[in-house]
């Protein structure tokens, strides 16, 4: 029986053939593409358990083909990045967006299989995860101390809980400590980002579907017994809100195309980076799920208000990426962990554990010095530089993409006198790709000039 199914997409030929025999003396199917075409109509056709996707192919790159994915309202594998030399910046970037981790070229096999077991391990189910791993709180703080009291407050308690906290700080983390302390902790935990799931899928993502004959359960049938985490509960629409809201008070739903009553049997954690109370005076999320999801609230520190803990972080993701991953064991200079430990992180534990894995895979032996965290953070900060308008940041990802993309549009195409071989150049788009892009963001043209 094969252990699982591994689409490969790369556009060098030689990379393909590797890694597919790599796999397959593993007892993996594995099937490839050398393209972004190729890798919709494999994805549809074979519903991998697992993607490694290059970031750089000539026809559309890795990372806009992840974010297609994710923006795309379906339920995908996990997406592990394939990256070459030079493109471990974007790498992580890439697992910002959504990426579960990355490889870097020249392939190491101990590294891609290490990966390919791990993320199979830790979502065998794709979005809809089951992720009953070991779930760890690390550092010695009084913040993290605090955070496992009331961890095991509200574990003991049967009621919704709703966890906040910075992007990248360990709620999802705490969701499933919460969950391992509850009655239900043998039952299974299913984790759905509700940011990252289309409205019109978001309910067959949460109630199921029954359509002749056949039913497909949803998160809150597949978790019976155990517990469903809803990570970025804003994400969820008006519509979606109401029938939520009006499940958890009946306790009973229906299956989308269904006339059964399925009863409620899970607990409901919640989790946000975002103030939810702004958001209910803002319109924009229904007070009264609020009111149901808020009985118990956790936050989850942001690593900068417990720096202390950094040093036991690092030992403990070092630890990970040696033993799990099979990297070379290097010892962090004192100054390099001072430098660490003073820095702001705004992507919190989530890029202190991208740093740590640079910085061991960079190079393979000899101490990690000042000099070496001095690069790979100020690497970090150019990542983070790109300015945006402060309103993008409250919309869904599509959205702001879809607003500023039409913005920059106009703003050249006015530049240009409506001259879409002047506008093509600068957007550096294939004229075709260009016109696409122009019909589907309502982008009318007066006239032509580029003939």
């Amino acid at each position: 029986m094969k252990r699982g199914c591994v689409l490969i997409v790369d556009d060098e030929p030689e990379i393909r053939r590797l890694v597919q025999e790599i796999l397959e003396d593993e007892n993996y199917q594995a099937v490839v593409a050398a393209s972004a075409g190729a890798a919709r109509t494999a994805l549809s056709k074979y519903r991998p358990d697992l993607v490694l996707l290059d970031i750089w192919m000539p026809d559309c790159d890795g990372i806009t083909l992840l974010k297609e994915w994710i923006n795309g309202g379906g339920a995908i594998p996990p997406v592990v990045m394939i990256s070459g030399h030079g493109t471990i910046e974007t790498a992580v970037e890439a697992i910002r967006i959504g990426a579960s981790d990355f490889i870097e070229k020249p392939l190491s096999t101990a590294r891609l299989l290490g990966v390919v077991e791990q993320t199979l391990r830790r979502a065998p189910g794709g979005r809809l995860a089951d992720v009953q791993l070991r779930p760890t709180l690390i550092g010695r703080s009084q913040e993290m101390a605090v955070l496992r009291a009331e961890i095991g407050h509200v574990g003991a308690l049967d009621a919704p809980v709703l966890i906040s906290g910075e992007r990248g700080s360990g709620r999802s983390l705490a969701a499933r400590l919460v969950h391992s302390q509850g009655i239900g902790h043998n039952g299974p935990v299913i984790a759905v980002n509700v940011a990252a799931v289309a409205k019109e899928a978001l309910m067959a993502q949460l109630f199921g579907v029954e359509q002749n004959g056949q039913i497909i359960p949803g998160c809150l049938e597949q978790a019976r017994s155990g517990s469903v985490v809803l990570e970025e509960i804003t994400g969820m629409g008006a519509e979606a809100q109401d029938m939520f809201r009006g499940a958890l008070e009946r306790n009973w739903f229906r299956r989308h195309g269904g006339e059964q009553f399925v009863s409620i049997d899970c607990r409901i954690l919640v989790t946000t980076s975002r103030d939810l109370e702004s958001e209910v005076a803002a319109g924009r999320f229904d007070e009264d799920l609020w009111n149901r999801l808020s009985l118990l609230s956790l936050y989850v520190p942001a690593l900068r208000e417990h720096r202390q803990d950094i040093p036991e972080l690092i030992a403990y993701f070092q630890r990970r990426v040696v033993d799990v991953e099979r990297f070379t064991h290097r010892r962090f200079s004192t100054a390099a962990l001072n430098m660490l430990r003073n820095y702001a992180w705004p992507g919190n534990v989530a890029e202190l554990k991208a740093v740590v894995q640079r910085l061991l895979l960079v190079r393979k032996r000899g101490d990690v010095s000042e000099a070496e965290v001095r690069e790979t953070l100020q690497r970090q900060k150019r990542l983070a530089s790109v300015a945006l308008p402060e309103a993008l940041y409250n919309m869904p990802l599509r959205e702001a993409r879809d607003r500023f993309e039409r913005a920059y549009l106009l703003y050249h195409l006015e530049r240009a006198e409506g001259n879409i071989g002047e506008l093509a150049r600068i957007a550096e788009l294939e004229r075709t790709h260009l016109y696409r892009k122009l019909k589907g963001l309502g982008i009318g043209l007066r006239r032509d000039k580029g003939k």
